[in-house]
């Protein structure tokens, strides 16, 4: 069985998320997905959440393409996590592009284009603009 792996906030799920995780379940037979957790977003990431890290975690676990949801709790967990979940494929969008290829000889590092024309950051800005 080829794992896969990748990791987000998720938060605000929208197309781009559903389409980062079609295209990385597509290159193997389990996806894994590190969600990242609220403290994490906070304390590392200076970003707050409109959702809290249960209730992402439960919208990703939810999407067909998704194997398991383990909590993302710092930057570091990636090799680690590669390593007890033997993983053949990890995955990111090509914004993080060179950032992980740190961990090539553990397994095959991929980076997906991003969805043109959706962020969670557009997805923010325009609910606020519409209200």
């Amino acid at each position: 069985m080829k794992k896969v792996i990748t990791y987000g906030t998720f938060d605000l799920f929208h197309f781009g998320h559903l389409e980062i995780l079609r295209r990385a379940k597509e290159l193997g037979d389990y996806l894994i997905v590190a969600v990242s957790t609220d403290e994490f977003n906070w304390d590392d990431k200076e970003k707050r959440c409109v959702y809290s890290y249960e209730e992402r975690a439960a919208i990703v676990a939810a999407i067909d393409y998704v194997d398991e949801v383990i909590p993302e709790t710092s930057w570091e967990q990636k090799e680690s996590n590669v390593k007890e979940h033997l993983v053949d494929v990890f995955v990111m969008g090509d914004d993080w592009e060179g950032r992980f290829d740190f961990l090539n000889p553990l397994c095959e590092v991929v980076y997906l284009p991003r969805t043109a024309g959706i962020s969670s950051t557009e997805v923010k800005t325009t609910v606020k603009n519409r209200f």
